[in-house]
Order: structure tokens, then sequence, then C-alpha cells
């Protein structure tokens, strides 16, 4: 399967990235930003990747995420490409029922099997698990 995006130069560093549905991103790299730079771009497609595999995974296992999030951060090399060397996934995930078996073992699948987004990054990926104790209330994120 073949996927195509264009990318247009709006000015100077700013680019708006759109898909063969008609989706839209702004790619920023002037100041003030009006969107995330491409590097940002990658560490949050990494996290969505692997994000959507772990909510199937475990809806699967008959133990649904209540509440879950995806931290991403990438240590990139000094010199140019500047490519990340190193990069830590952390899966902050909780719900009723929800056991760390279950987390880690859809981690790890979506790590080593499904995430392709994964699987095309020329980086060490380290991956971290952490299930938060479950608790009634609502479901806001933490941080935005």
């Amino acid at each position: 399967m073949t996927k195509k995006v264009v990318v247009h130069r709006i000015v100077g560093h700013r680019f708006l990235g759109v898909n063969e549905a008609g989706d839209k991103v702004m790619i920023d790299g002037d100041q003030p930003a009006t969107g995330p730079r491409p590097m940002e771009l990658l560490l949050m497609a990494l996290g969505a990747c692997t994000a959507y595999d772990v909510v199937d995974i475990m809806e699967k296992k008959r133990q649904p995420l209540a509440r879950y999030r995806v931290e991403v951060e990438g240590v990139r090399a000094e010199n140019h490409p500047r490519r990340y060397t190193h990069i830590t996934v952390t899966h902050i995930a909780s719900g009723p029922g929800v056991t760390l078996e279950a987390l880690e073992r859809a981690v790890h699948l979506s790590h080593t099997k499904y995430c392709s987004v994964a699987a095309s990054l020329n980086a060490e990926i380290a991956v971290r698990v952490v299930l938060e104790p479950w608790e009634e209330g609502p479901s806001a994120p933490e941080e935005v």
C-alpha cells in the first residue's frame, strides 16, 4: 500500500501538510510557532501509533483503558542530520480491572509487532509502562 502526503510552504519555515483525505496539519519552524516542528511530529506519530495498538489490544483482552496517555521523549544527535538517537516511550494507564501484566503485553506487542512508526525509525526505542491506581471520577487529561 502506498500513502502520499503533500507539504506546502506557507512562508519561511512554515508548512501545511495535507494527506490524501484532505486532513491538514500545520508544521512550523518559525517563531512564533503555529504548529509543531517536524521532529516533534515524529514523536507524536510514534506515540499515536503505539497508543492506537495498545487501546485495541486491551479492548480485545477485555481490559479497556479508562485513562491513558503516552509520553514520548527523544534525544537528538548533536551533529547533522540530528536524528533521534534514543527515544523513551512511557505508557501511563488505568482502568477498573486493568492488570500490569496485560498492559505490559499490549505495549510489547505494539512496539515489536504492530507499530509501523516504531518499525520505521532508526533509533533505539526504550519502552516504559506505568499503571496508575484506578479511581472513579472525571477523565480529563492532566496535561494538554
